[in-house]
């Protein structure tokens, strides 16, 4: 018997979810994609855990929760080393006094320390850094991502480290540059939204002033963008709908998963409850 369309739809949905789990970017050193991953099927799984048991022959999200369960208990002894790993980042840059990041994201530096009065020095740095390297003691065997931090992190600042620290001794110079970096990024993805581009480099510097260039001045410019018929511009609205709903739910995802995927699976029992109904008194009809 052939299945409902429009459940198979939820649940593709719900599968994508979880692809998208095992394809998290990474925007490094504070965002690592494997442990928001990690993070975004552990909150899937649980979900799933808790529907009413079905029939796990027939019913297709219970099938789905043992393959989830199976991937989470396979990689629960990394995903775990990973984040006690990203834990000692967050100090590292707790200790190196970053600016306290304005996203309440747990991909984010949250926890940064910014309650300091006298000003920073070099010294200070220095020797809070050399006392966190003091206690970071992973086992190489045990904990090998940490281990991993650890090596590189006490190479860096043993080869480079007194030479990225003049920076807290002349008043006014940020210790990093993150927030002109993101500044440049955000401007970067919008220009490619806008433009469907896939270089930046054309519109660095005239991208938001190109579609003046078809246009002696703005109000004929205006009358450029009236002389497109209503009709069409909702037509291309709905396609731009239509193609920008798998990125929303993407984004509704990383942000909020638990609401996202809950609103997923209560739509999919719904359905299938409706749907078991409706044959069940066909049955009986019959």
């Amino acid at each position: 018997m052939s299945r409902d369309i429009e459940l198979m739809a939820i649940e593709s949905q719900i599968r994508a979810a979880i692809r998208d789990c095992v394809n998290r970017t990474s925007r490094k050193p504070f965002r690592w994609g494997g442990l928001s991953g990690y993070q975004q099927l552990e909150t899937i799984g649980q979900i799933l855990r808790s529907l009413p048991c079905r029939e796990i022959d027939t019913d297709y999200l219970s099938v789905l929760s043992v393959w989830v369960d199976q991937a989470l208990s396979s990689n629960r002894s990394v995903a775990s080393d990973l984040e006690e790993t990203h834990n000692w980042l967050q100090r590292i840059a707790e200790c190196l006094h970053y600016p306290e990041q304005t996203s309440p994201s747990i991909d984010c530096v949250t926890d940064v320390t910014q309650t300091v009065k006298l000003p920073l020095t070099s010294f200070q740095v220095r020797r809070e850094m050399e006392e966190l390297l003091q206690q970071f003691q992973p086992d190489p065997q045990q904990n090998p991502a940490q281990f991993a931090l650890k090596k590189k992190l006490q190479k860096l600042w043993y080869k480079y480290g007194t030479d990225l620290l003049h920076c807290y001794d002349i008043p006014g110079l940020p210790p990093d540059n993150l927030k002109m970096e993101a500044m440049f990024s955000h401007l970067r993805r919008h220009q490619r939204r806008i433009s469907g581009r896939k270089s930046t480099a054309e519109l660095r510097n005239f991208g938001q002033y190109q579609v003046l260039f078809l246009a002696e001045s703005e109000k004929q410019l205006l009358e450029q963008i009236q002389q497109v018929p209503i009709t069409e511009y909702k037509t291309q609205r709905r396609k731009l709908a239509v193609s920008e709903a798998p990125r929303q739910q993407k984004h509704r995802l990383h942000h909020n998963p638990v609401t996202t995927i809950q609103a997923l699976v209560d739509q999919h029992t719904e359905l299938l409850t409706a749907l078991e109904l409706q044959a069940l008194k066909y049955q009986l009809d019959s």
